[in-house]
């Protein structure tokens, strides 16, 4: 099967700035990204999508593609990364006359990564009968248990209220945090669809240590720290 691999990392983030860029563990945050996806034999080519010439730059540092640069109406603080995604198919498709299998979307902001966690969702998505791959890790929060809403009047309720109320969280069902680790999507289906879960979706677990997803100052501290420690672990 033919895959591509898809790094997102626009210039105007706005939790952290520059982020794509900033350094982590002496590397720029995209360069992890870019590096766990060039690892995968699977995978036949790299591509960055960015509206941003110095992570452009920076991606061509790391041995990445940056065919396009992308336009700004899809680089805003609101623009769905789907529309990214169709984007960049409908690129390969036009003027590169790619005919791919799937999509791998890698995110820059989960640089915890490990090669087996793509693997993994690759191997999932060569089952068949799926559109998209989705990573998740165990949750630390529950709604069933201990999430709360807060209505207009400062009155709190659970988020998903029940008429048999848990009063241990191990007796409500369990719920998993989507993580940002990797994706894999069938292009027809980006293509025709709107959003993750108007398909077949099926997800792999991913331990919270490797399922971080940088998007404030204090993930990116707690990143550095973690980075640190597998750095060390490396010597």
């Amino acid at each position: 099967m033919r895959y591509v691999a898809l790094i997102c990392a626009r210039g105007g983030s706005k939790g952290v700035p520059g982020k794509n860029i900033r350094l982590l563990g002496g590397k720029p945050l995209i360069g992890w990204a870019i590096e766990a996806a060039k690892q995968v034999r699977r995978i036949s080519r790299v591509i960055v999508s960015t509206d941003s010439d110095k992570i452009a730059n920076v991606a061509l540092e790391y041995g990445a593609e940056v065919p396009f640069i992308r336009p700004a109406n899809l680089a805003a603080d609101d623009s769905p990364e789907w529309l990214v995604w169709r984007h960049a198919l409908n690129y390969l498709t036009e003027h590169d006359q790619e005919q791919l299998d799937g999509l791998v979307a890698i995110p820059s902001t989960a640089p915890l990564r490990d090669l087996q966690d793509i693997e993994n969702c690759l191997d999932e998505y060569e089952k068949g009968e799926v559109d998209v791959v989705v990573t998740y890790s165990d949750a630390y929060s529950n709604p069933y248990f201990n999430m709360v809403v807060s209505d207009s009047e400062g009155y709190c309720s659970l988020a998903v209220p029940q008429k048999n109320i848990f009063s241990r969280r191990q007796d409500a069902p369990v719920v998993y945090d989507l993580t940002s680790v990797a994706y894999v999507a069938r292009p027809q289906f980006v293509n025709e669809n709107n959003a993750i879960f108007e398909g077949r979706v099926r997800g792999v677990n991913v331990p919270a240590k490797r399922a971080l997803d940088i998007d404030t100052p204090l993930d990116f501290r707690i990143a550095e720290c973690l980075i640190c420690d597998k750095l060390k672990a490396m010597e």
